[in-house]
């Protein structure tokens, strides 16, 4: 029966893939050098890792949006983080204890093969507010010996393997090896009274898992923390996660939810992006000793729109972008094989404008004299930057909702920005700082104008990254 059941829903994938796919694949939003789920929805990365030379980027994805969220996973697979190739749906909800959504997760390598750890979101019928009661948070593991092809599902930890104290809202396994040998797995958690906390599990074997106890911040810090991730990066140990329920500040917790880190030995949280659209990221390492992180360029319940065309599809990736640890903080910078997709430089006028006719293109802005300066994109977005503060902001309908974001910031010294089609992220001095919104032009071809002074501009136009 489970094994027709999963048959079912992949073959239902495959058609709505195949009979959706031309007309979300002509919507002109559509970015060139982003992943997207090929239709229907995408939310958080999962799965990151490099697995015999290959880079696997699973997501979040619900094919049928936006008649059923049900959700499952979509696989991307590339050997240089530039050409990918679409896997299909490799993770679905086909059992009872993930027949509500095979929710986020991770992957790590061991030996010959690869294995696969998510949370199979299961809700009882009947009076429930599926807070306290009436959810089921499993921890599934499958494995595969190609990457490509997950067998073997199994349900590793239930309700019942969790504290006393969390309610049911329990998700989000990532799981890495320590310094100990051992494997280690961290969980996102909301416990009784409204506190967001991280579970911390230990196994040998990576399938008999081990409580060990709960990490939280001394004061309250939001009610629910999820898509927990630890890591280390240049000797210090890092725990990312999303808070939700965060109140907002003029210059922090602009979103509704948010997405930031502590370096051990502080309770300082700081964002991982001040723009509109970025939630749930995942980091790993690759075979070079990298740091790559990976994030969902949206944010649930947002108060905007993603998807103003209503064209079958919503959202993407950011780019992969490398992490440097520099004074205290951490830098973000995308990747260098995305510099394979510039082609043309193109010369700005004696305006300080430049067209993008196909709305994509790499801005790189060296030595800005005073730190001082403004950016419009398109017809109403602009970004502004004096000694200390920056803010990004929407003055007409291409912001689709969005107003303005604002930040501290030590004075503007270089500036990137990536665009493409529908999307921007700006990087700050080196990626001290870094904002990522989603932008909706009437037409592809877009203008950037600058009203700064700089040693050096180079604007490229960029290709679209390869997907098959």
């Amino acid at each position: 029966m489970m094994e027709q059941k999963k048959n079912t829903l992949r073959e239902r994938v495959r058609e709505t893939e195949q009979r959706c796919g031309s007309q979300v694949m002509a919507d002109r939003h559509r970015m060139e050098y982003h992943l997207m789920a090929p239709v229907g929805w995408l939310n958080d990365p999962n799965g990151l890792c490099q697995f015999r030379d290959t880079y696997h980027v699973f997501f979040q994805y619900a094919p049928f949006y936006p008649n059923d969220y049900l959700k499952c996973w979509g696989h991307y697979t590339s050997e240089d983080l530039v050409h990918f190739r679409y896997q299909g749906a490799p993770v679905l909800p086909d059992r009872e204890f993930d027949r509500d959504g095979a929710y986020s997760g991770c992957a790590i390598g061991l030996g010959d093969r690869l294995y696969l750890f998510y949370t199979g979101n299961v809700k009882e019928e009947g009076e429930h507010d599926y807070v306290l009661s009436g959810r089921g948070a499993n921890v599934i593991r499958m494995t595969s010996l190609d990457g490509i092809h997950f067998e073997d599902k199994r349900c590793i930890l239930t309700n019942e393997d969790y504290p006393a104290e969390c309610t049911c809202h329990v998700r989000d396994p990532k799981v890495y090896k320590g310094k100990d040998g051992a494997y280690h797995m961290v969980l996102g958690a909301r416990l009784r009274g409204d506190r967001g906390a991280i579970l911390l599990y230990r196994s040998q074997d990576l399938e008999h898992f081990i409580y060990e106890g709960m990490h939280m911040t001394e004061k309250d810090f939001g009610y629910m923390w999820e898509c927990p991730d630890i890591f280390t990066l240049d000797g210090h140990r890092v725990l990312s996660v999303s808070p939700q329920g965060v109140a907002s500040e003029r210059y922090r917790y602009q979103n509704i939810y948010q997405s930031g880190y502590f370096v051990e030995g502080s309770e300082t949280f700081t964002e991982w992006d001040m723009g509109f659209d970025f939630y749930a990221p995942q980091t790993f390492a690759d075979a070079e000793g990298r740091q790559i992180l990976i994030g969902w360029a949206g944010v649930p319940d947002a108060e905007y729109d993603s998807d103003p065309t209503q064209a079958g599809w919503n959202h993407s990736l950011t780019v992969p972008r490398e992490l440097f640890y520099r004074e205290g903080r951490i830098c973000q910078y995308p990747v260098q094989e995305l510099e394979t997709l510039r082609r043309e430089r193109l010369m700005p006028d004696e305006k300080g404008c430049v067209m993008l006719e196909q709305g994509c293109g790499d801005v790189l802005i060296h030595s800005v004299k005073e730190g001082t300066g403004s950016i419009c994109i398109g017809t109403g977005c602009v970004l502004e930057f004096g000694q200390n503060e920056i803010t990004l902001s929407f003055q007409d309908e291409t912001g689709a909702g969005r107003g303005i974001r604002r930040a501290k910031s030590s004075p503007v010294q270089d500036l990137r920005i990536l665009m493409d089609v529908s999307i921007l992220e700006i990087y700050i001095n080196g990626g001290e700082m870094v904002f990522t919104s989603r932008i909706f032009m009437p037409e592809k071809a877009v203008q950037i104008q600058m009203d700064l002074k700089a040693e050096d501009i180079a604007i490229y136009r960029m290709e679209g990254m390869v997907k098959e």
